[in-house]
């Protein structure tokens, strides 16, 4: 689904503020402690809560596999300097015979109101327009969280409604609010730029 430039580890999206690169093994106690936060794990699908170094690492491992193989894309967020601390994850995954990816992502509650995921989901988006044939994303926030809903809007996604999904970090099925953009309602939003990027 993905081209072979990003099924390398030195692959990154560069931002105003942020890098987006692989997560790697030594972001684990960093993620575990930032999704670890009830605040944040409350508002996904797929954290569950207590999170732990263990589910980082093998979150880290999938991701990574995934990355490889070019079926999905997850990238960690890192702010610039000299840290190169991680702060969040954004990643699409899906697949290319239905022309459909599913965006998902999360930021640390220290990171929040800053316009950082939507500087994020930005050039995230315009990549997976970019670079793939996938004709639309979607995604999926909990009807409570506004703060993601309005990252979704800014970015130019419409609303299909609440629907139910499975959600085993949840223990069942939960209500969520799906939103959709299309490649036509990406090309509006943002114009038909390539996103930046560039090897480490």
């Amino acid at each position: 689904m993905f081209p072979e430039i990003t099924h390398d580890d030195i692959f990154r999206l560069e931002t105003e503020r942020l890098w987006l690169r692989w997560p790697r093994m030594s972001d684990a106690e960093t993620i575990a402690r930032l999704a670890g936060d009830p605040e944040v794990s409350s508002q996904t699908a797929n954290i569950p809560h207590p999170y732990n170094l263990r589910d980082a690492e093998q979150f880290i491992r999938r991701a990574r596999a995934e990355n490889e193989s070019g079926q999905g894309l997850v990238l960690a967020l890192a702010l610039k300097g000299p840290s190169d601390d991680v702060i969040g994850v954004i990643g699409a995954h899906g697949s290319a015979f239905r022309g459909t990816a599913h965006l998902g992502y999360w930021l640390g509650r220290d990171y929040w109101g800053q316009g950082l995921m939507t500087e994020a989901a930005r050039v995230f988006v315009d990549l997976v327009f970019g670079m793939t044939s996938l004709g639309e994303i979607v995604c999926d926030a909990p009807p409570g969280n506004l703060a993601s809903r309005r990252v979704q809007e800014k970015l130019g996604f419409t609303s299909l409604g609440d629907m139910e999904i499975e959600a085993p970090a949840r223990g069942g099925r939960v209500t969520v609010a799906r939103t959709r953009l299309s490649r036509g309602g990406a090309h509006t939003a943002f114009g038909a730029r390539r996103p930046r990027f560039t090897s480490m």
